[in-house]
């Protein structure tokens, strides 16, 4: 025998992707908020900034989600989609991406993002399809090298050299 709340919110699983951007929101706005940040030595955009915004957006979204799942608003099915949804999935592409990015995390301490990264973004490429050995490399060494100058010399962001430190 079902209860008259269960029969209410069948077919309303949007219900649980709601609460869970509530929570996801209340986590971030809560770790925002307890940063220490000293708004002297950093100015009026501290640390803090893009957490609050992306905390309130979610407990927004999460808010207007859930008034339109009540109101019986329902998601689009998954029809539009360009996949085929009765065949498996490709375990062996997702296992080889996994490993690319398990080879990553460990490849970056001792080799430095340069090398570690255009390491993933070669492997990557080549799991998904690519195989032109020529040109994937060098797409793949561009890319991290830019990556690496973005993060580590524009923002900031220190990023391991590796041996390359010294020429970078």
């Amino acid at each position: 025998m079902t209860t008259p709340l269960k029969e209410r919110l069948r077919g309303r699983s949007e219900l649980g992707v709601g609460a869970l951007l509530f929570l996801l929101g209340v986590l971030v706005l809560t770790d925002a908020l307890t940063l220490d940040a000293d708004l002297t030595g950093r100015g009026p955009v501290g640390p803090a900034t893009v957490p609050l915004v992306v905390g309130c957006g979610l407990l927004l979204v999460a808010v207007l989600l859930t008034a339109d799942v009540l109101r019986g608003g329902r998601g689009e099915a998954e029809g539009g989609e360009d996949v085929d949804l009765t065949e498996p999935a490709d375990r062996r592409t997702v296992l080889l991406l996994a490993g690319a990015f398990l080879a990553f995390a460990v490849l970056i301490g001792p080799l430095g993002f340069p090398v570690a990264g255009a390491l993933l973004f070669w492997g990557a490429a080549f799991v998904l399809g690519s195989r032109n050995l020529h040109r994937d490399p060098l797409v793949a060494a561009v890319l991290s090298l830019l990556t690496y100058a973005v993060f580590d010399r524009l923002l900031g962001v220190p990023l391991p050299g590796g041996p390359l430190m010294g020429v970078l």
